[in-house]
C-alpha cells in the first residue's frame, strides 16, 4: 500500500462580529493504514481587505475563496451577509486611519 498522504479540515470556527473564519487543517501520513503523522496549519479568512487611496478613498477587495474546500466556501457565504460585509468595511476603515 506505501505511504498515503491525506488532508482533513478539522476544525473550522467562526469567530466575533465581522464573522472571522478560522479554519485548522492536519496533514496526515499513513503507512498500510497506520497513522504515522500528523501536522497543522492554521489560517483565518475574513470578508475583504481595504485599501487606502492617495485621494483619501478606499477600495474594498472581497476575499477571493475560490481555492478553500466547498464546506469552507458554504460557509463564508453564508456568514459573510451584506450587513457583516459593511460592518467589516467601516472597520478597516477606521483602522486604516489610525495606522496608515
Amino acid at each position: 500500500m506505501g505511504l498515503e498522504k491525506t488532508i482533513e479540515y478539522d476544525k473550522i470556527e467562526i469567530i466575533g462580529k465581522y464573522k472571522e473564519v478560522h479554519c485548522r487543517k492536519a496533514i496526515i501520513v499513513e503507512e498500510d493504514g497506520v497513522e504515522l503523522s500528523r501536522t497543522f496549519h492554521r489560517y483565518t479568512l475574513i470578508p475583504s481587505s481595504c485599501l487606502k487611496n492617495e485621494d483619501g478613498s478606499y477600495t474594498h477587495t472581497d476575499t477571493d475563496i475560490s481555492g478553500e474546500p466547498e464546506e469552507i466556501q458554504a460557509i463564508c457565504k453564508t456568514v459573510w451577509t451584506d450587513d457583516v460585509k459593511s460592518a467589516w468595511q467601516s472597520y478597516e476603515e477606521s483602522y486604516t486611519n489610525v495606522v496608515g
